[in-house]
């Protein structure tokens, strides 16, 4: 009976889709374990075999869990809202819904392209989901609930006093009744005090303002990346090199009126809660990074002959009286307001420039000096000297204040602007304040073992005490405040464009409105365009169906509006990371219509014990969805405080690229081994058109392009072509993906699985190399063989010998710890071990083969399972215990002796351990090789140590 993976496969598949396998349940008596995986956005290009690695994973965890007896939540679902499908949309005509829903369920495109669809590949690869949770963020039965969490944050605020978030109606008691100078809030830097008489005397629109600057999303001009060629807003981890990620496009600065969410109200929560997840050091660092905590001062700085001020956040007030200059980011409102005539054409082009480049450029550039003097000096706090003002783009508008006061003798980036500036008109010679310190080559950056100088009050003083007798003297004047800082920004939540969620908002006399929860989902319309409008509004601007009837309560045609009782929606949508930072509550309850999630199933699941996905989420997804989660928690929907216990980044599968060398300035290709002197460019070819040889087959490629049709090939001596190798991101345009789908149809799905858990550890990137298959497939079929003949089961009943029980129980103990470690690899070559000492063995003991299949099911459940089968039993494999080590099996009560005469070892003796020195010696003297090795000769001395060495001498 011949292993048929193929076969298998498809029964079995069909067998956990029919009976429900995986369903979990929620409520069960058993313990709960929850596994997740990041869901992967459904483009048309569909997986390659890099894509999988983690869902495995997780899926071998899971199973694992499963037999250990718990109740497993493994879902899956489609972050199905995004940049790439609209792109597509614009490119071919086609709705992003329709090519959403071919990308995920397969099928032909209007395009006439064949789509594999993520489901379908999912399925051929055997995970155990939990196919009946299954969301989609575009879904409106999903999306409906995102529009609610919108909705709540919008009708909340965040207490500085007691740290939460609260609703916004106990604020607006506060105000009717004290006005808000004692309320602590996370709101807007520039809210004006106000009695509870003066509140109570504002118009509703009046009071609708105000409560925009404490609200946690609000509408906000904002510092933007905007893109032109996309039409639409970008974060920051959508840009790449100063250009966009999707497509390649420029992008500038740009000032817009955007909604905002308040994540920096949970800067320090958000910065404490690392302490409490199991995630790896480099994402929490990252994390921190990004959140970047910093404890110091605010100084103010008079502008001489305005009635502005410059507001400065520093760590280092000690250095006040080192200001050199001070630097302004070119988006300062500032800018405007300060700069002399004699100065402003300058400043102008400097900013013009300045606004192609996007902040992440600008804070990685690190070598480029750029700045325009303003013309405008400040005043120094305690000695009233003129500062110039300056600026340059090393400073960012969204970080601190916008604003730097220069000590250039304390940082090299001041200290490298003042030099590169020196001698012009608004520089100034650096001020040293560093006793018996030398600058003239760089600057001093430390903070320990150094006295202030030429400071007055503060001369003589280190560093710690410097500082607190600054922030001290600078609240005395009326001119600084200590002040803990932070450099997250508060994250830009609109976005200029038409696949995504529609926000739940109309607008009356400018104000936003939220429409009642009762009326969502607020669907999206259809549009004949994805492009902007003519006169630059979002793709929304285009719907004809877009305005809000608040007597019917629904969306009715766009020119009905009249401001009275139909009103115009918001044009934007929400940003992709909307969806995703919840999707996992909705697993927990994926088909309640009324909440996101039950109480009952959010309090049973409460939050994800492992989370398995990419580390290029750290401070997107990863941070937003922390942020969600404790807003939410505050408002007692969340059951606790941080989403994700445990979080595994797995590696990167990386393809192994081919290449073909065309002589410059002909169309001939050169075999690699034939270059010598020609001046050749690489080129990509299609990694199928190459075998395991690096061979190229010439003829696929000449078909392949029609400018290679007439190529001319110069071949080695054997009349090869051989290519070149290099290992890259595996990646369409390199040409060197490797479809799961592929491996699954000519080895199996369970060799696919074996495969990817056995290139290396999970964290690890690593190439992609398909020679390496046929060595897990020939384990399988060797598996197999323990089991079965040609004529068909071999298992028999027989008592299983105590090498087979060593054999299995250093397996299973092997197998439970490295799954629990995520040492996937190792389990891997632990069955490879196991296999082949029980074939040595010609074990065919059910006894021993019922355990391996189950030790073997996590890894490749379909042979598993066809085992498990044919060894007569009616239940899946999926849920039966796994097998328990028992350390007895693998303790030696015998062991194998080097015997040696003179140092030299001649011969090997098996010998009980129990045996006493005496007893040992009388074995090995009676021994016919020993007898043999002496030849009549008596040894001077018998060596021996218990356990360890037998040795004759002389």
């Amino acid at each position: 009976m011949k292993y048929n993976p193929n076969e298998i496969d498809a029964k079995w598949q069909k067998y956990w889709a029919e009976n429900q396998t995986f369903a979990a349940k929620n409520n069960s008596e058993k313990p709960k374990h929850y596994v997740l995986d990041m869901f992967p956005y459904p483009s048309g290009a569909g997986l390659h075999v890099g894509h999988p690695l983690g869902y495995i994973a997780s899926d071998v965890y899971s199973r694992f869990k499963r037999h250990q007896g718990f109740n497993v939540l493994h879902p899956m679902g489609y972050d199905s809202f995004g940049l790439p499908a609209e792109q597509y949309a614009i490119q071919t005509g086609q709705r992003p819904e329709d090519t959403t829903r071919v990308n995920i369920d397969g099928g032909v495109d209007k395009e006439g392209k064949q789509i594999a669809g993520y489901r379908k590949q999912l399925d051929k690869i055997g995970f155990s989901f939990d196919w009946a949770r299954e969301v989609r963020t575009s879904n409106p039965d999903y999306y409906k609930h995102t529009q609610w969490i919108f909705i709540q944050l919008f009708n909340s605020w965040y207490c500085r006093k007691q740290g939460k978030a609260f609703e916004i109606s106990e604020l607006v008691k506060v105000f009717e009744e004290e006005g808000n100078k004692l309320v602590e809030a996370v709101c807007d830097d520039n809210v004006a005090i106000f009695t509870a008489e003066e509140w109570n005397s504002y118009s509703e629109d009046q009071k609708e303002k105000i409560l925009l600057q404490y609200r946690m999303t609000y509408l906000a001009e904002t510092e933007v990346n905007w893109c032109p060629g996309l039409g639409t807003v970008l974060a920051n981890d959508e840009i790449v090199n100063g250009v966009s990620e999707r497509g390649g496009f420029p992008v500038i600065r740009k000032k817009m009126t955007q909604w905002s969410m308040r994540i920096s109200a949970y800067a320090e929560r958000l910065l404490q809660g690392l302490n409490d997840i199991d995630w790896s050091e480099s994402i929490k660092e990252s994390q921190r990074n990004w959140i970047g905590k910093s404890v110091g001062a605010l100084v103010t700085f008079n502008v001489k002959n305005h009635d502005e001020v410059i507001e400065v956040f520093t760590t280092r007030p000690d250095t006040i009286f080192g200001v050199t200059f001070m630097t302004l980011a070119p988006e300062h409102d500032l800018v405007a307001k300060i700069t002399t005539p004699e100065q402003k054409a300058a400043v102008e082009a400097y900013i013009e420039k300045t606004a192609k480049r996007s902040e992440r450029e600008r804070m990685a550039d690190v070598k480029t000096i750029s700045g325009v003097f303003t013309g405008a000096y400040a005043e120094h706090p305690f000695t009233k000297e003129a500062i110039p003002v300056w600026i340059g783009d090393y400073v960012l508008a969204g970080y601190g204040t916008g604003a730097v006061m220069a000590v250039p003798c304390g940082d090299e980036r001041d200290y490298a602007f003042a030099n590169f500036f020196k001698g012009q008109n608004g520089m100034q010679e650096i001020k040293n304040i560093f006793a018996n310190v030398d600058i003239s080559e760089a600057a001093y950056g430390s903070k320990d073992n150094v006295e202030i100088a030429n400071s007055d009050f503060l001369n003589g003083l280190n560093y710690k005490n410097a500082t607190y007798a600054a922030i001290s003297e600078l609240q005395k004047i009326g001119q600084g405040i200590g002040k803990t800082n932070y450099r997250l920004r508060d994250a830009v939540f609109s976005r200029q464009r038409y696949w995504g969620e529609p926000f739940p908002v109309y607008y009356v006399n400018g104000l936003p409105k939220m429409i009642d929860t009762q009326h969502l989902p607020i669907i999206l319309p259809e549009v004949e365009k994805y492009l902007p409008t003519e006169d630059g509004l979002p793709p929304l601007g285009n719907a004809a169906v877009w305005a809000w009837d608040t007597k019917q309560n629904k969306v009715v045609d766009t020119d009905l509006v009249d401001n009275v009782t139909i009103f115009p929606l918001e044009l934007n949508t929400m940003p992709g990371w909307a969806g995703s930072s919840w999707y996992w509550m909705r697993y927990m309850d994926a088909h309640n219509e009324n909440e996101f999630a039950s109480k009952e199933a959010l309090a049973y699941w409460e939050s994800v014990d492992l989370y398995i996905g990419g580390s290029e989420h750290a401070t997107g997804h990863l941070l937003y969805s922390r942020f969600w989660n404790k807003f939410l928690k505050d408002k007692g929907f969340a059951p606790t405080e941080e989403p994700f216990k445990k979080l595994i980044n797995q590696g990167m599968i990386l393809g192994t690229s081919a290449f073909v060398y065309r002589i410059e300035g002909t169309n001939s290709f050169v075999s690699k081994n034939k270059i010598g002197d020609h001046k050749v460019q690489p080129i990509h070819a299609d990694v199928s058109m190459v075998n395991s040889s690096d061979e190229l087959d010439v003829a696929k490629f000449k078909a392949w392009r029609e400018d290679y049709a007439d190529a001319e090939f110069i071949l080695d001596d054997n009349g090869k072509y051989i290519v070149g190798r290099e290992v890259e991101k595996m990646s369409k345009s390199k040409y060197n993906v490797v479809t799961p789908d592929d491996i699954c149809d000519e080895y199996g799905a369970d060799t696919l699985r074996l495969y990817e858990m056995f290139l290396g550890p999970l964290e690890q990137a690593k190439p992609w190399n398909t020679a390496g298959i046929s060595g897990v497939f020939g384990f399988l079929k060797k598996l197999w063989r323990l089991y079965f003949d040609d004529n068909g089961l071999i298992v028999n009943n027989d008592e299983p010998t105590k090498d087979n029980l060593k054999s299995l129980h250093k397996t299973i103990k092997k197998v439970a710890e490295d799954i629990e470690n995520f040492s996937f690899n190792t389990s891997v070559s632990q069955f490879m071990i196991c296999v082949n000492e029980l074939s040595s063995q010609n074990c065919h003991s059910r006894a021993i083969l019922e355990p391996l299949a189950i030790l073997v099911s996590p890894y490749a459940p379909h042979i598993a399972e066809e085992l498990w089968s044919q060894l007569g039993h009616t239940t899946s494999i999926s849920e039966v215990a796994f097998p328990i080590f028992e350390a007895s099996h693998l303790v030696e009560t015998n062991k194998e002796y080097p015997v040696s005469f003179n140092g030299k070892m001649r011969f090997t003796i098996e010998l009980p351990l129990d045996l006493t020195k005496e007893q040992i010696e009388q074995i090995v003297m009676k021994d016919e090789r020993t007898q043999k090795q002496l030849d009549g000769r008596t040894p001077n001395k018998v060596i021996i140590v218990p356990g360890k060495i037998i040795n004759l001498v002389g």
